[in-house]
């Protein structure tokens, strides 16, 4: 091989190298833009991270809350559980009373249906003593005009009484005392003796007589 052969082979190797090295470099510039946006990348990943750790401590924080609101919830549902038991057992007393109170109200249905029988009878018969009750009004005014004209007679009597039984029974009286302090002394017949005892006799039976109209 020639010496100008040589040299033109070295050329182009070098000219080969050149378009290497060029190749090169575009790569390093687009490695480097790359390079750029990935620490650009990086940097907002940080920013990233750092709020998601911030995320975290607060998801942290809630579920730590949330665990201490469960193990409450764990309680009333526990206390829920045994009131439900309660209350089924007060339902089932409920329904045996219901059926009881539903038995009673038929009971008492069938009373409320003699109950209105009866009221009807009584209605009735309410009726009838009003009619009754009228009548006796009527009697009772025609009462209370003869008590009316009884107490006008009795006035009448009492005056009598007072006007002239009283002064004949308080004389009969004296003289029945004047009688009797005298009887000893005075010699009466027997005949005269036995006409004033009948005449007090009837004095007294027309008095206790009058006593009782009175009364």
């Amino acid at each position: 091989m020639t010496d100008s052969q040589k040299l033109d082979l070295i050329l182009a190797k070098i000219e080969n190298q050149d378009t290497t090295i060029n190749t090169l470099k575009d790569e390093i510039k687009y490695l480097r833009e790359d390079m750029t946006e990935l620490k650009g990348d990086v940097a907002e990943l940080k920013e990233d991270v750092t709020v998601l750790k911030e995320d975290v401590a607060e998801l942290k924080e809630d579920v730590t809350v949330l665990k201490e609101d469960v193990t409450v919830l764990k309680e009333d549902v526990a206390e829920l559980k045994e009131d439900v038991a309660v209350l089924k057992e007060d339902v089932a007393v409920l329904k045996e009373d219901v059926a009881e109170l539903k038995e009673d109200v038929t009971v008492l249905k069938e009373d409320v249906a003699e109950l209105k029988e009866d009221v009807t009878v009584l209605k009735e018969d309410v009726t009838v003593l009003k009619e009754d009750v009228a009548e006796l009004k009527e009697d009772v005014a025609v009462l209370k005009e003869d008590v009316a004209e009884l107490k006008k007679d009795v006035a009448g009597i009492n005056l009598l009484i007072e006007n002239e039984f009283r002064p004949n029974i308080k004389m009969i009286a004296e003289c029945h005392l004047d009688l009797a302090g005298k009887i000893n002394f005075v010699q009466l017949s027997r005949q005269e003796f036995e006409k004033m005892y009948i005449r007090v006799n009837v004095l007294e039976s027309e008095v206790k007589q009058i006593k009782r109209k009175i009364s």
